[in-house]
């Protein structure tokens, strides 16, 4: 290889290095915070797992509000209808006055129960709501998570463009330096083994980024194009 092909190939290169690593450098540059916040109260809206935890909230709030209430099942009331004249009583007809009378019964093993059940619907209570806030801060760090492996990918997906545009124009330019006869088979051979190569590894970003992609739109219960 002849010191002016060398130093094409070197500059290619160079230029290769140099435009991945400016590309590595401003990834940042494709982060919006703001955009991320609304992916995840998007996705806190949609996920099923959110509005399931959020109904058991809810019932757990509801049953804590029945069982305040369960002091009145140790009371039970009812009534007796004495005839007038009729003044017997025994054992069985414990009745002392005629005319209707109203009998009230308390269940003493109730009355002690009924704090015990008030207290542990407390504590379910606690339980949902706790569930409910571990998991809100869960799909928040998987949202994250998962758009930042969406914005890697698509850098790294321009990348592997560049880089194949790259090989491209180096092909084209050993291609007319081996059309000239100033260069060998095998250069140009290597050149074209090596755009062959930087075309697979588009392909494999291409699919990085749909799958990248694919994760976080679960996440949001909806196509990411449509959160704005």
């Amino acid at each position: 290889m002849n010191n002016k092909l060398k130093a094409l190939l070197l500059s290619l290169f160079i230029l290769t290095l140099a435009g991945n690593t400016y590309a590595q450098a401003t990834i940042f540059q494709d982060l919006s915070y703001p955009y991320l916040e609304k992916l995840i109260t998007t996705a806190k809206k949609n996920y099923p797992q959110v509005k399931t935890l959020a109904y058991q909230t809810e019932i757990a709030k509801s049953s804590f509000h029945q069982a305040s209430f369960t002091w009145l099942d140790a009371i039970s009331a009812s009534y007796i209808y004495s005839p007038q004249g009729s003044t017997t009583t025994s054992a069985t007809n414990p009745i002392i006055f005629n005319g209707l009378q109203l009998v009230a019964t308390v269940s003493i093993g109730s009355l002690f129960e009924r704090p015990y059940t008030i207290h542990n619907a407390r504590v379910a209570v606690k339980i949902a709501e706790e569930n409910q806030a571990q998991y809100d801060l869960t799909i928040e760090a998987q949202v994250k998570r998962f758009y930042f492996a969406y914005i890697e990918a698509q850098a790294d997906l321009r990348n592997k463009v560049n880089a194949v545009q790259d090989a491209t124009t180096a092909v084209n330019q050993i291609k007319h330096t081996f059309d000239k006869g100033e260069t060998t088979f095998e250069v140009y051979s290597q050149a074209l083994t090596n755009l062959y190569n930087q075309n697979s590894f588009r392909v494999q970003a291409e699919l990085a980024l749909f799958t990248a992609k694919t994760n976080l739109e679960e996440m949001l219960g909806t196509k990411l194009e449509s959160v704005k």
